[in-house]
């Protein structure tokens, strides 16, 4: 027979030997002493975990901080003054320079007025009559007008249809002081509301079960889905919830990382713009509340593989968001306007459980409505805010906003039911037609080439023998307004229903070629204006001067100072 082992004897004994150890090490130590220092390395040992981690890394955090610190460096002034202009190895310097240069540009430039007019500061001392109103009206609304009316801007109006306008102007006007914070005294409301949600999630393939709520826009819609999904990970048990997000998809994503305290892990895309399944799978941790993809993302125009992302949801039990913010009401009616996609995007995936949709893109409702949905109700609870113990009342919203402007809801209501499906199937013939048009004429370019592989209404273009922001600066000089994109360069435009009219996408590949032509004349011709700031951005490491400047433009926007009075502040 085998020996009995006193296991139980043997720990005790080494356990005694240990206590007598410690107490032998801590013999010539008072008591105070022990407890200040348990009290001591307790509280480091708290600040080191506070320190280590937050939504921001370590390498992020340690970047910005060593960038403050020598931008403040008494050295950096005295090479400011010496310098002029500054050599090409004192980047810092440089960029200093660059940065003041463009904030004064900035205050000077961003009047949208004429010397001769001028900002109301106060409250008219009387009143003005409705004509009076609507003549100022008629000058502010006048105002850039000429430009998107043509369809020479980039998505930002996504119909432009008179008679749609005339009939969301008379529907707001029943609906001018209705607020949906009210239902009970806006049933009617109350009801639109939800008979849009409806719709949209029988759109998106969404069944019996599923659900959502209005919102203000793209970006609301993306913070209640990152908001429902960080407080479900609060529920599970995560006390640090991440978001694995491909680095095209909306900055939407980063500002809920901010707002909510998240930490968002940019996933690398791959050469043709979509997201790396497999960066993602090894970015998935104990931690991920989220992944997300797009469909399409904002910059490319590009579908993420959203099956294969959804595979790794369902494994890991983890939520993921379609943002199907810019192109979703297009692509719900692809397939019936001739253009089927190769790839499912909506809730016939079996692991979507959330999708944002913005109905004043181009669902060609009035802007300021948005759409988020989710597969069931079990996610969607988590987005909704309550305070039941408030004075007030009980106090229950289920987005951002409290009080909303019932117009808008009724307006996209209105919209929905007036175009039907045959006139939204209509509209995407129209503009995927279009898109592919320019697609396929762009890429008969030479020096130039497209991003990826586009599949709905936005694409972008880039050049490796030129700087491609100098094609962007002579299309501004033609009159076209599009949009600068970064890492890597390019240029994007969004193909609205505005450049669906005869000649506009034909005029636009033209003005491209031509411009094109011109730089290949004068190749080594620096790069001026916007361009040059975009460009020497991304040559940056200290990105906290981008973020100034981006600063500096957002304050300008609200100045009301003349020109006039502007120049002599500056000076």
């Amino acid at each position: 027979m085998d020996a009995i082992i006193p296991y139980k004897e043997i720990f005790l004994k080494y356990l005694n030997e240990t206590r007598n150890a410690v107490n032998g090490k801590c013999a010539g130590i008072e008591p105070w002493q022990l407890i200040t220092s348990t009290v001591a390395a307790t509280l480091l040992g708290v600040w080191l975990y506070m320190f280590l981690f937050q939504p921001e890394s370590l390498t992020l955090r340690s970047k910005k901080w060593f960038f403050r610190v020598v931008r403040k460096l008494p050295i950096i002034g005295a090479l400011l003054q010496l310098h002029h202009p500054p050599p090409q190895w004192l980047w810092l310097v440089r960029i200093q320079k660059q940065m003041k240069k463009t904030l004064d540009d900035m205050t000077a430039n961003l009047f949208f007025l004429q010397e001769t007019k001028s900002y109301i500061k106060t409250l008219p001392a009387k009143g003005w009559s409705q004509p009076e109103v609507l003549k100022k009206m008629k000058e502010y609304s006048s105002m850039g007008k000429e430009n998107w009316e043509g369809g020479r801007v980039s998505g930002t109006v996504y119909s432009g249809d008179w008679k749609l306008s005339d009939l969301i102007v008379k529907v707001f006007e029943e609906f001018v002081w209705s607020n949906p914070l009210h239902p009970d005294v806006f049933p009617g409301l109350r009801k639109m509301e939800a008979e849009i949600v409806r719709m949209a999630c029988t759109l998106f393939h969404g069944g019996p079960k599923s659900c959502g709520t209005m919102t203000s826009g793209g970006t609301e819609s993306i913070l209640m889905a990152c908001k429902a999904y960080r407080d479900l990970a609060y529920k599970k048990g995560i006390k640090n919830p991440e978001m694995l997000v491909p680095k095209s998809a909306h900055a939407a994503f980063d500002k809920a990382a901010h707002y909510f305290g998240m930490k968002i892990v940019h996933i690398p895309v791959t050469k043709m713009m979509q997201v790396d399944v497999k960066a993602m799978k090894r970015a998935i941790s104990k931690n991920t509340a989220m992944l997300v993809c797009s469909a399409p993302q904002f910059p490319h125009g590009c579908i993420d593989p959203i099956e294969e992302v959804a595979e790794l949801a369902v494994k890991y039990k983890i939520p993921l968001h379609v943002d199907a913010c810019l192109g979703g009401f297009l692509i719900v009616f692809m397939e019936k306007a001739g253009f089927p996609l190769q790839h499912l995007f909506d809730f016939r995936v079996n692991g979507v459980t959330s999708i944002s949709a913005d109905t004043h893109k181009y669902g060609y409702a009035p802007k300021g409505s948005s759409l988020i949905m989710y597969r069931n109700e079990e996610y969607r609870k988590w987005q909704f805010f309550v305070a039941p113990d408030w004075q007030g009342g009980i106090y229950a919203s289920p987005t951002m906003a409290g009080s909303r402007p019932g117009g808008l809801i009724a307006g996209c209501w209105a919209t929905m039911v007036h175009l039907g499906e045959d006139g939204y199937v209509e509209a995407t013939r129209k503009i995927i037609s279009t898109a592919r048009f320019v697609e396929s004429e762009l890429r008969k370019i030479d020096n130039i080439f497209i991003l990826g592989k586009p599949e709905v209404s936005a694409l972008a273009f880039g050049s490796d023998k030129f700087d491609i922001y100098r094609l962007s600066n002579l299309l501004i000089s033609r009159g076209w307004n599009l949009n600068i994109l970064q890492f890597p360069r390019s240029i994007h435009f969004s193909i609205t229903q505005l450049q669906t009219k005869p000649g506009v996408a034909e005029l636009l590949v033209k003005d491209i070629k031509e411009c094109v032509h011109e730089i290949m004349t004068l190749p080594q011709e620096k790069t001026t204006g916007l361009g040059a700031i975009y460009g020497m951005a991304q040559m940056v490491p200290d990105r906290s001067i981008v973020s100034e400047i981006a600063d500096g433009y957002l304050g300008c926007l609200y100045s009301t100072d003349t020109p006039h009075s502007a120049e002599a502040h500056t000076n």
